[in-house]
C-alpha cells in the first residue's frame, strides 16, 4: 500500500527523449538504465520520475584544458502529467586536472562502485559469470596499481597502498563480487537474480551505497536528534546484550541480542523478557518512552529517504531469520562462497601486485 501510494503521487514524466551533449574532448559512450536506444544518441524512456537514474559513460579521447574545464548538458524532452511537452535542461561544468595524484585526490568512490555494478550486471547477460567478475577484479587492481606505481612514495613490496579517496574501494567491490547477481547461493531463484539485477540498473549513487553495504547501527545509547554511530557489518561487531538496526534500502532488520537487558526490552518492544517477543512482527509498538520514540522516529526517516518503502523484519538471536540477517553482514565470508573482507583484502594486494 505505501509503495501504491507513492507511484500514485509522484510526478512522471511519459514518452522522454533524452540526450546528453558535450564541450570538446570528451563523449558520452556508454549508458546504463531501463530505457531504449535507436541510435547511439538518443535514450527513449516510456517513464521518468524521482525514482530512476541513469548512468552515463564518458570517453577522454581529445585535449582538454585546465582553465575551462569540461561541459556537460543533458537534455529531456517529455510529456507532463497534464499533456503538455515539456523541455528540461542541465548544464554543468567540472574541472580537468593534468596530474594523476589530482585526480585519485578527487575520485568519488561511491560513484565509481554505481558504474562498477552496472556495468558487470549488465555483463553477465552475456558472458560467463566468472568472466565478469574477473574483469571486475582486474579493473579496479588496474586503477590502484596505477596509482601506486605513478603516485604514491616508493615503498616495499608487502605493504599494500590505497589513495585516501579510494580506501573503501576494495572493501565495496568484494559487496558487489558477492551479491545475489555475481555470486548466486543455492536459494537465490532466477527470478530472484534478474529482479536485482533490473533494480540496479535504475538506482542511484545513495541507494547502490547502503545496497551493497547495509547501515548497522547499534541501538544502545539513544539519544534525540543525533544517529547512532554505524559499526562494520561483520557478526564480531554484534554483541549478545545488544539491538542493532540494518538497512539494505530493501530490508530493515531489528536484530536483538539472547542477553539484551530487561529495561531495554521494556522499552523497545513492552514485555520484559527475550522468549516473550514475537518475531513476526512487523511494526514496533508504540510505547510512551524516549527509547520506543526516537527508534520510531529513526525507522520512519530511513523510510522516508528511500524509494520503496522497507518491511521491518525482526530477527532473534539464534532464530532462523538469522540465516537472512546474516547473508547482509557483507565483510564477513559468505555461506554461498563469498570471501571476508580481510581476505578479499589479501587477494587484491597480490592483484595489484
Amino acid at each position: 500500500l505505501n509503495d501504491l501510494r507513492r507511484d500514485v503521487q509522484k510526478p512522471v514524466g511519459f514518452d522522454a527523449v533524452m540526450r546528453v551533449r558535450t564541450s570538446t574532448g570528451i563523449r558520452a559512450t556508454d549508458f546504463f538504465g531501463s530505457f531504449f536506444m535507436n541510435n547511439t544518441t538518443d535514450v527513449e524512456l516510456a517513464g521518468l520520475d524521482c525514482d530512476k537514474a541513469i548512468t552515463v559513460e564518458f570517453k577522454h579521447d581529445d585535449k582538454l584544458s585546465e582553465e575551462t574545464g569540461a561541459l556537460m548538458q543533458c537534455a529531456v524532452l517529455y510529456t507532463s502529467c497534464s499533456g503538455q511537452r515539456r523541455l528540461r535542461i542541465h548544464n554543468m561544468a567540472v574541472n580537468c586536472c593534468s596530474q594523476l595524484a589530482d585526480l585519485y585526490r578527487n575520485c568519488e568512490t561511491d560513484t565509481i562502485i554505481n558504474f562498477l555494478s552496472k556495468y558487470a550486471f549488465r555483463g553477465v547477460l552475456n558472458n560467463p559469470t566468472k568472466a565478469v567478475r574477473d574483469t571486475l577484479v582486474n579493473q579496479c587492481a588496474q586503477i590502484l596499481a596505477c596509482y601506486r606505481k605513478n603516485c604514491a612514495s616508493p615503498s616495499s613490496a608487502g605493504q599494500l597502498i590505497l589513495p585516501e579517496c579510494m580506501k573503501l574501494l576494495p572493501v565495496y567491490l568484494n559487496c558487489v563480487l558477492k551479491s545475489d547477481v555475481l555470486l548466486p547461493g543455492a536459494d537465490v531463484s532466477l527470478d530472484d537474480r534478474a529482479y536485482l539485477r533490473q533494480l540496479i540498473s535504475c538506482m542511484d549513487v545513495a541507494e547502490t551505497h547502503v545496497f551493497f553495504y547495509p547501515r548497522l547501527l547499534p541501538l544502545v545509547k539513544l539519544e534525540s536528534g543525533a544517529l547512532p554511530v554505524a559499526v562494520r557489518d561483520s557478526e564480531e561487531r554484534l554483541s549478545k546484550g545488544g539491538v542493532y538496526l540494518l538497512e539494505t534500502g530493501l530490508h530493515l532488520f531489528l536484530w536483538v541480542g539472547a542477553s539484551v537487558q530487561q529495561e531495554l526490552l521494556l522499552n523497545i518492544f513492552g514485555t520484559p523478557s527475550f522468549g516473550q517477543i514475537d518475531s513476526s512482527m512487523s511494526s514496533l509498538p508504540v510505547l510512551e518512552n524516549p527509547i520506543s520514540q526516537r527508534l520510531r522516529e529513526i525507522i520512519d526517516s530511513f523510510r522516508a529517504q528511500r524509494s520503496r518503502y522497507m518491511k521491518l523484519i525482526l530477527v532473534k538471536q539464534e532464530d532462523r531469520a538469522e540465516l537472512m540477517f546474516k547473508h547482509f553482514l557483507v565483510e564477513d565470508k559468505s555461506a554461498s562462497g563469498g570471501a571476508s573482507y580481510v581476505d578479499f583484502l589479501c587477494h587484491m594486494h597480490k592483484e595489484i601486485r
